[in-house]
């Protein structure tokens, strides 16, 4: 189970809610372990989590016909589902997986995905309840005709707690984002291997890309670019050649088991100047301070402050940011922010990517980012590697 449950009910009393409602994928995976392809690849297929408060009732989903199959590989801990919508398909009994998908289908499935989480809610005795429901995932008009099967219920958003409550994450959490950081990591390691006068970017990120899927990942953050590229925050890989002198940016990082990654790390071909070494050495004073601030109690706002006045202290007194870092997850940017408003404060548990980019159009783009931990007594890093500028 991937639900920091403890963390989840505590929120829910504090609204009060008798159910909390998944719809966005991230919630709707969250909740129950149901990854729903189609709601991961395109806008408008619904899946739904419903999850009561204790005593309220047991858990179950809410999704699509020809999406049920994804119920039948073990991996959601929820398997009562609600269908909505049809999926025809000849059946040959004897294939587990299979007839398990047959028995789900056997279902009298509901006319569309609102009214069956109506008929949810209403088996459970919740129809004159508070139900938060997650209202970031809901197609236009969805909320309103939630509202009118159930006149008597009080429906309240709660993308917003759901957010917060993913903030801090379980030890399986951290387990699967340790590994999407190494692996990404050694998805830069092995494209780098491959750098040399004339490589194109392309071919770079071919080398990422096949690293992260051996490892059983999947691509997802892909920004790698040479030379004045390295300073287009979200460069696409191209043709561009390699050329001596010139900075290698990756931004990059993909999913491992749905869990994502996001590391930043830097060479030049050949020896650095010494504009990048100035550059590098203050970046990197900054997210060595972001480190060791990273521990629970710290606001946001002030570790943000404190990154900020290390970097311009430490040789770039021009330097500005928006962040220095954000939550990650199942989303890339979880809570929290480490911004100039951010009223957040650290917790144990939370997982953090720390950042300091500095970008210089037209000439390079330098970038370090990490991925840690708060623990009790402190940050706690993923990163097998340093963040220093290689030279290959």
């Amino acid at each position: 189970m991937l639900t920091n449950l403890d963390r989840l009910h505590d929120r829910m009393a504090a609204i009060p809610a008798d159910a909390v409602i998944g719809t966005m994928p991230e919630n709707v995976l969250y909740l129950s372990g149901l990854w729903a392809m189609t709601q991961w690849i395109r806008r408008g297929p619904q899946a739904y989590a419903l999850h009561p408060a204790p005593g309220r009732g047991t858990s179950c989903v809410v999704v699509g016909a020809s999406a049920a199959d994804h119920l039948t590989d073990g991996s959601a801990w929820v398997t009562e589902a609600y269908l909505h919508g049809r999926f025809p398909a000849e059946v040959i009994a004897g294939d587990a997986e299979g007839d398990a998908f047959a028995a789900l289908l056997a279902q009298e499935p509901f006319a569309d995905p609102i009214a069956a989480l109506a008929a949810a809610l209403r088996d459970r005795g919740l129809a004159r309840a508070r139900i938060a429901v997650d209202e970031v995932g809901l197609m236009p008009g969805h909320w309103q005709a939630l509202a009118a099967l159930l006149p008597e219920a009080v429906l309240l958003p709660a993308a917003a707690v759901l957010r917060d409550v993913r903030a801090v994450k379980t030890e399986e959490e951290v387990r699967r984002l340790r590994m999407a950081a190494e692996v990404a990591e050694r998805s830069v390691t092995a494209a780098l291997a491959i750098a040399r006068e004339g490589v194109t970017e392309e071919e770079l990120i071919r080398a990422f890309d096949a690293r992260t899927v051996a490892e059983g990942g999947q691509p997802v953050l892909r920004c790698i670019g040479f030379g004045p590229r390295s300073a287009l925050p979200n460069v696409v890989p191209s043709r561009r050649a390699l050329r001596p002198g010139e900075v290698i940016r990756f931004d990059a990082g993909g999913r491992w088991g749905h869990y994502r990654a996001d590391i930043a790390r830097c060479a030049v071909l050949g020896e650095p100047s010494p504009r990048l070494r100035q550059v590098q050495r203050a970046i990197r004073a900054g997210l060595d301070r972001a480190h060791e601030l990273a521990r629970p109690g710290m606001r946001c706002a002030e570790l943000f402050a404190d990154v900020m006045e290390t970097v311009r202290r430490e040789g770039l007194p021009e330097y500005r940011r928006e962040h220095v870092g954000h939550g990650i997850g199942l989303d890339g940017y979880d809570a929290p922010l480490l911004g100039p408003s951010s009223t957040e404060v650290l917790e144990a548990g939370m997982v953090l990517c720390v950042e300091t980019p500095f970008y210089t159009l037209g000439a390079f783009g330098l970038q370090v980012e990490d991925t840690l931990v708060v623990r009790e007594g402190g940050a706690e890093s993923f990163m097998t590697t340093p963040a220093d500028l290689v030279s290959v």
